[in-house]
């Protein structure tokens, strides 16, 4: 029995995906295997890349969040129209922002359609259908078994198949329909915040040519997408006829797509690629950046060092390098000079809770009791900004308990275990966190919080 048009609980870009017993498995469970990246600068330009886009589709500012996916391959989904995934294989691939804001405003058209809560729709029906198939086809075998020599218990298996059979080509029409719907809607909003569809109608074309191979002798009514070649052939009039087509990325941000490419390359590609890309000969700021992160991920530490004082001394307010050196520095035990290089990036991006996080560990560790305080404050400041980062409140949990104070020790702790997904623990600092902390406060009621949730799921 095939049951892949079952598993697809996501909205994907250009999955290709169909029918049959190669089917892979969803994006959602995808980003279970391999994890989410965070990057305060790349995810910085990516909510510059979306704001218009959201704007113009409707969506509010802060209802959805973007997460970077470690993936080589080149996709992007939507799940509960409150999280977009772009993996980071998508932003390598992209020569332009346009490309990445064409995908994006795609995948707006997914959340603003309310396409995923009407495929759910989609798919209890079409099981309902095929469970229905199900139960009339097995009362034709029983029906058929008291004949003997009856073929009356055949035709029950045949109209089981056939049940299922019709249930996942309706479910995949309709799919379809809304990927095409998506398409159309990612052009409006193109030309509603006056920038070019054309790098959406590239992207499409170069998957076009990367998947012809694969989708060659494919039955198009049995995938979830449309055909490649048809899918262009549907965007290519009015791509062609926008008054936008010729708009061109500002000078600035391609520069800043450049050199978040340099570094996902750096933190990602093996040597040979980055050479290859950036030969020695190129002195170029993204060159500069992939080598000096390359040299820090394979231990060369004083050569990744002297490449990012380089990086520096050509742009000494970029936040980024300072965080770079912050973290070169800390990783390889000098939390002093960590924290000078941390205090530098903290105070150039201040709302960047993951560079706090970091600022607040480099004070943790360099040992020493006065910078306890500072840490506490830095390391507090950051959940706020990132309440699900996990290494914080541990760090959070540590820097509490050497200064005594551990009912919020306790409570940094129950909050580390709830993001981790063990409840048991998460119960149990959270019930020691509550003994010691002030009845009705704020985190006092947090922490009920924790307790509350258990119980609802024990019920």
């Amino acid at each position: 029995m095939n049951q892949g048009w079952r598993e697809r609980a996501t909205l994907g870009f250009l999955a290709f995906a169909f029918l049959n017993a190669q089917l892979s498995q969803s994006a959602l469970a995808q980003s279970g295997r391999r994890g989410i990246v965070r990057d305060t600068e790349i995810e910085l330009l990516l909510r510059d890349y979306a704001a218009p886009i959201f704007q113009a589709a409707g969506i509010g500012k802060g209802s959805i969040r973007i997460a970077l996916m470690d993936d080589r391959s080149f996709n992007a989904f939507v799940t509960d129209g409150r999280r977009m995934f772009i993996n980071t294989g998508t932003l390598m691939d992209a020569k332009t922002p346009n490309e990445i804001i064409g995908v994006i405003a795609h995948e707006s058209g997914h959340v603003a359609g309310g396409h995923l809560t009407r495929q759910r729709e989609q798919m209890a029906a079409a099981q309902m259908m095929a469970v229905a198939g199900v139960l009339l086809g097995a009362g034709a075998m029983v029906a058929g078994s008291g004949s003997r020599g009856s073929n009356t218990g055949n035709g029950g298996v045949g109209v089981m198949l056939g049940a299922q059979e019709l249930a996942g080509r309706t479910l995949l029409s309709y799919q379809r329909g809304e990927e095409q719907a998506a398409d159309r809607a990612a052009i409006k909003y193109l030309e509603m915040t006056s920038q070019s569809p054309k790098g959406l109608l590239d992207t499409f074309k170069r998957l076009s040519d990367d998947m012809m191979f694969k989708t060659e002798g494919i039955d198009p009514y049995l995938m979830s997408h449309p055909m490649p070649q048809d899918r262009i052939a549907n965007l290519e009039t009015l791509v062609m006829a926008s008054g936008n087509y010729k708009a061109k990325d500002p000078a600035g941000l391609q520069a800043r797509h450049e050199m978040m490419k340099a570094k996902l390359l750096g933190f990602v590609g093996k040597p040979e690629e980055v050479n290859r890309k950036f030969p020695l000969s190129d002195t170029s700021l993204p060159a500069r950046y992939a080598h000096a992160i390359l040299d820090y991920r394979y231990k060369k530490t004083n050569e990744s060092l002297a490449a990012i004082e380089d990086l520096i001394r050509a742009r000494s307010e970029n936040p980024y390098f300072w965080e770079l050196k912050g973290q070169v520095l800390l990783e390889s035990g000098r939390a002093r000079e960590a924290v000078t290089a941390l205090r530098r990036s903290s105070g150039l991006a201040p709302d960047a809770g993951l560079i706090r996080g970091l600022l607040g560990r480099a004070l943790l560790a360099t040992g020493e009791e006065s910078n306890l305080p500072d840490a506490t404050r830095e390391l507090s400041n950051a959940v706020q900004r990132e309440p699900d980062d996990l290494e914080t409140w541990r760090s959070l949990s540590i820097a509490y308990g050497n200064q005594g104070n551990i009912g919020m020790a306790e409570y940094s702790a129950a909050q580390e275990a709830f993001l981790i997904g063990d409840q048991q623990s998460a119960v149990n600092h959270a019930a020691k966190a509550k003994k010691l902390l002030p009845p009705g406060s704020p985190t006092a009621l947090k922490a009920d919080d924790i307790l509350n949730y258990r119980t609802k799921r024990l019920n």
